[in-house]
């Protein structure tokens, strides 16, 4: 389960037409990232087109496709727009300090359905990251363990979360829990001891819910997987990254089929899928992190 299948969606060696989108924001600013009076900013031009992208794409008609190439990453910020800012992220950019991100979760973090482990979505979101915040060192760790639940992540938070002292921790979970049949009578509760670790080494969460695939809609518990992780997440103040809803806008809002996105096997992504994921992610970090904290109870101390 944790062998990637061999396979490349796009081998004829183009600039993938996602790119496109999103492009303009990382690519024509030579200092992306000023600092005045001790906060972060962005430069005049990078801050309009990050506030173009929160509203790109609302409303736009279906993505078209052909057999010539993939189809475009089509944003949507607005969307995976995060609830709570990353103070602790936010202040090592301003600092230009090293950030350390652990992605920790099963196979579809660790890459199962991409064509190499650099096509995985956190290998992917590191490259954007380095590309949006140059004067930062950014690492992105991939702690993901192909078939691993809530429980058996919980075991392994000491070594894959704890040791590596991130500025944040991307949790993906849920997925094979639904598609075993193995939801406990308590999964919140589990979430909840996890995000209570994470906080106490003072790191930043974003969560991520189970993908929209034909092998997780076959489930009948899935929707409602979907919605004890969003509720958790919202209840505990945490970041969420909606990744069923946006691949369910993909499928059925863009009219892209599965294949564009997933792999043959019907429940992993594929390339395509990951660097968008990474793409929309990236972006909802670095609004995240340098977004003004309006208040002492959304403010996040900085570490030592």
């Amino acid at each position: 389960m944790d062998r990637p299948p061999q396979h490349q969606y796009d081998t004829a060696g183009r600039t993938p037409a996602w790119r496109s989108i999103l492009g303009h924001i990382v690519v024509r600013h030579t200092r992306p990232l000023s600092l005045r009076t001790g906060r972060l900013r962005i430069s005049h031009n990078l801050r309009a087109k990050l506030a173009f992208a929160l509203f790109a794409g609302l409303g736009a008609g279906p993505v078209s496709t052909s057999a010539a190439e993939p189809p475009a990453c089509k944003p949507r910020p607005a969307l995976v727009r995060l609830a709570t800012p990353l103070g602790h992220v936010g202040a090592k950019l301003i600092r230009h300090q090293p950030v350390t991100i652990v992605a920790i979760g099963s196979s579809s973090t660790w890459g199962t359905g991409a064509s190499t482990r650099q096509a995985s979505y956190p290998s992917r979101a590191q490259t954007e990251l380095k590309t949006l915040f140059p004067e930062t060192p950014i690492s992105v760790l991939d702690q993901g363990v192909g078939g691993q639940e809530i429980p058996d992540m919980l075991k392994r938070f000491d070594d894959a979360v704890i040791v590596p002292k991130p500025d944040l921790v991307i949790w993906q979970l849920g997925t094979n829990s639904v598609i075993r049949d193995h939801m406990s009578a308590s999964p919140g509760e589990l979430i909840r001891e996890g995000l209570q670790r994470i906080r106490a080494i003072g790191a930043d969460i974003i969560l991520i819910d189970p993908q929209f695939a034909p092998r997780v809609l076959a489930k009948p518990e899935a929707p409602r997987v979907v919605q004890l992780i969003a509720a958790t997440a919202k209840a505990e103040n945490v970041g969420l990254y909606p990744r069923f809803e946006v691949m369910k806008r993909w499928k059925e809002v863009d009219k892209l089929p599965f294949q564009v996105f997933t792999s043959p096997e019907g429940l992993h992504m594929n390339d395509w899928g990951y660097a968008c994921l990474a793409k929309d992610l990236s972006v909802a970090i670095a609004e995240a992190a340098t977004r003004p904290v309006l208040s002492t109870k959304t403010a996040a101390p900085t570490r030592p």
